[in-house]
This record gives structure tokens, C-alpha cells and sequence, in this order.
């Protein structure tokens, strides 16, 4: 009786160390799978984000050299200053026109000069 005891229970902690080995597997290719992801994701968003800079940067009279674009999941966000208040909304729209930008948040201030 003592026997098939100790059978049943070395038994089980076999089935306990092939199911932990299972669900660690199972955790590595998901923590890999999201790493890739993630890499993915970051670089569609540097690509989003230099395809808006450059359609600001081919945009006649616009000065793009103090703005900066961040993109992140279709969502852009344009920070910094232009010379010529016109050119915040022109910015914005311009932002809205490139395939891909789902929202744009314009955060564009009017240059003034000097130093503070």
C-alpha cells in the first residue's frame, strides 16, 4: 500500500514539473511575441513621425527647424514654436493629411526671440 503511495505521488510532481515547464515555455514566447511587438510599434511610430516632419518640411513658407513631432499608435503631438502664428494651425493640418495620424494634438507656440 506504502508503494503505490509513494508511486501516486512521485507520479504527481512529475505531472507539477511538466505543467510548470509547460507554462514556462508557454511565458517565454509570450514575453518574446511582446518584445517584438513592442519593436515593431516603436519603429511604425518613428516612421509616423518623420513622414509628418517631412510633409510639414515640404509645406511652402513652413519653417520646420522648432518643431518637433512625436508619434505614438497614430496619435501625433506637435510641441516647440513657429515664427508666424499662421503657420500652428497650418501645422495641425498639415499633421491631419499624412496617412496613418489618427489624432493630432498641436502644441505649437508663436516664437518670440530673445532670451527669455
Amino acid at each position: 500500500m506504502k508503494g503505490k503511495m509513494i508511486q501516486a505521488m512521485l507520479l504527481a510532481a512529475q505531472g507539477l514539473r511538466d505543467l510548470a515547464a509547460f507554462a514556462q515555455d508557454d511565458a517565454t514566447q509570450n514575453s518574446q511575441s511582446a518584445a517584438a511587438n513592442a519593436k515593431s510599434t516603436k519603429q511604425a511610430d518613428r516612421a509616423l513621425a518623420k513622414a509628418v516632419r517631412r510633409a510639414l518640411g515640404k509645406t511652402p513658407g513652413f519653417d520646420v527647424s522648432g518643431v518637433f513631432v512625436k508619434a505614438r499608435s497614430g496619435a501625433v503631438t506637435l510641441s516647440g514654436s513657429v515664427k508666424d502664428g499662421s503657420q500652428i494651425e497650418q501645422a495641425g493640418e498639415v499633421a491631419k493629411s499624412v496617412q496613418g495620424v489618427n489624432s493630432v494634438s498641436n502644441k505649437l507656440t508663436l516664437f518670440h526671440g530673445g532670451n527669455g
